[in-house]
């Protein structure tokens, strides 16, 4: 089912969307469908990644679990004492 969209657009991005559905013999409905899709294509392929690789060593730090639970303990602790003055 087709959906009616509504934006405001360039005069120079008008005009690009209608000299390519002239010259593809197309509508400016298909130009811009099918621009959308391709970079919906585009960005997915991009984002595509190794998660393992990715976050591999993410779990070592600094400092030790109890030391990062009491550093943010404190810092929770301080904006609650901040926001009741």
């Amino acid at each position: 089912m087709d959906k009616i969209i509504s934006a405001r657009i360039d005069d120079a991005v008008d005009r690009k969307i209608l000299e390519l559905a002239n010259k593809l013999k197309t509508s400016k409905k298909a130009v811009i469908e099918r621009a959308i899709n391709l970079l919906w294509k585009r960005t997915n392929e991009q984002e595509k990644t190794d998660v393992f690789s990715d976050t591999s060593g993410a779990w070592q730090r600094d400092e030790i679990a109890a030391e990062t639970v009491a550093r943010i303990r404190g810092e929770v602790n301080k904006s609650m004492r901040r926001h009741q003055r």
